[in-house]
């Protein structure tokens, strides 16, 4: 539930859940938007060059398991099969080490992992098979249409020129 704020103190408290089925369903482009951006900064947590690297074991803990929720969150929007996915899923399969330059390493790996499998994700990479069984068809350019016009122009000029007069 939505925790009551004081100026709101005398208004009907709704769960999350039900407010987003009233707004209606949220478009998959925005919800790839999100996962990435949520993804990156996780990422940047660990891989950026300024972030130092986490002091505890929670903490280590705590962003291997942000990073594997986002692998999973990203796996349903990327190709199944393809090798960022497979790296990043590999690696969350992996237990965390429990020593301390090993557990480390782990986490950058997983982050680096990560950041592949959302560039993979942005950039479109293969999508996942579709429910649609016929092909697809490309939009043809304006000059094929032009080139397109041309010829049967030119085929009715032939076929007009080769009828006999009467």
């Amino acid at each position: 539930m939505i925790p009551p704020t004081a100026e709101g103190a005398g208004r009907p408290m709704f769960r999350r859940g039900a407010l987003c089925a009233r707004l209606g369903p949220v478009p998959s482009d925005l919800l790839l938007k999100r996962a990435c951006a949520a993804a990156s900064q996780t990422v940047s947590l660990v891989l950026a060059q300024d972030a130092p690297l986490p002091d505890s074991d929670r903490e280590v803990n705590d962003l291997v398991h942000l990073l594997r929720g986002h692998v999973a969150q990203l796996g349903a929007l990327a190709a199944p099969g393809s090798p960022a996915l497979l790296r990043a899923q590999q690696l969350c399969s992996d237990s965390i080490p429990e020593d301390y330059v090993p557990s480390r390493v782990y986490l950058v790996r997983l982050a680096e992992a990560t950041q592949d499998l959302v560039a993979h994700v942005e950039r479109g990479g293969p999508e996942p098979i579709s429910a649609e069984v016929g092909r697809r068809w490309r939009k043809p350019t304006v000059n094929v249409l032009r080139g397109a016009v041309f010829v049967l122009a030119l085929a009715c000029l032939i076929f007009a020129a080769s009828v006999p007069q009467t």
